[in-house]
């Protein structure tokens, strides 16, 4: 764990290195509900020196499409991408030690079943995490603190929050906590493989080009977005999908893909 420390210093300097100071002087001007803050005390502990952290967490990206909003406020796709990474370590690493006699493919397909949207957002749900995203005065309210990719995105967030606050013990005891022990884990580990990894494991047992992702449209608004990808192998379209995040339109696309894969072999 202390090597894995160091690693995750290293990256922390360099995100804080790469942050703008008008941003920090602004966001240093806003402040978190009180009801909020309690919120976070309870969930992580009493937060570090840096609790506007946790307010970008919280910034649907609607806020910053909001004709109201000042243009230097940031929503939390940042941290969602820091967190994701964070997330996806910590997932793999857990994984790698629980389950020694699991190979690759298996550890591949179990982490991607703990960390999609829909699994996060069950996770976020949990915490009641939706009643305190800090949403665009135009934006649909209920509709995104319900949304699964709202959910999703504001929980791998908090995850990259508390990671760059208070290091990356703390961030793996939330992971700990909320995802690991969680009463659906177990239960989640067991559901069937991811379809990306499997459409993968087809193709290369029967020596055929990797999969090939591709965005054929984008709809929505900025904040609402909706993406249909289509999966192909050879020049031939195996399956599309259509999801609010691009790695969920790459599943349904993939499980469309083994659904025609399995008929044609039957």
């Amino acid at each position: 764990m202390q090597a894995l420390e160091k690693f995750w210093q290293k990256l922390r300097c360099l995100v804080d290195l790469g942050a703008d100071e008008s941003e920090k002087s602004y966001r240093a001007e806003c402040a978190l509900s009180d009801e909020t803050v309690a919120y976070l005390q309870q969930l992580i502990g009493e937060p570090g020196s840096n609790l506007l952290l946790y307010q970008t967490a919280l910034t649907h990206r609607s806020v910053v499409h909001d004709p109201a909003t000042p243009c230097l406020i940031e929503s939390n796709q940042r941290l969602e991408f820091l967190g994701d990474s964070v997330l996806g370590m910590l997932i793999s690493e857990y994984l790698f030690k629980g389950f020694p006699e699991s190979a690759e493919g298996e550890l591949s397909s179990n982490r991607a079943k703990i960390v999609n949207s829909k699994s996060l957002a069950g996770f976020a749900r949990s915490l009641n995490l939706g009643d305190h995203l800090i949403l665009g005065e135009s934006a649909d309210h209920h509709k995104i603190r319900n949304s699964e990719s709202a959910l999703a995105d504001a929980f791998e967030s908090l995850i990259g929050a508390i990671y760059l606050d208070k290091g990356i013990k703390a961030a793996f005891d939330f992971v700990l906590h909320h995802i690991i022990e969680h009463v659906n884990f177990k239960t989640i580990v067991a559901a069937e493989h991811n379809y990306k990894s499997r459409l993968i494991e087809h193709t290369q047992s029967n020596h055929l080009p990797p999969p090939l992702y591709t965005v054929i449209t984008e709809t929505g608004a900025e904040h609402e977005k909706s993406f249909t990808v289509s999966v192909s192998c050879s020049g031939q379209i195996l399956g599309t999908g259509t999801a609010q995040r691009k790695r969920d339109a790459e599943q349904l696309a993939a499980k469309e893909a083994m659904e025609r894969i399995h008929l044609t072999l039957s």
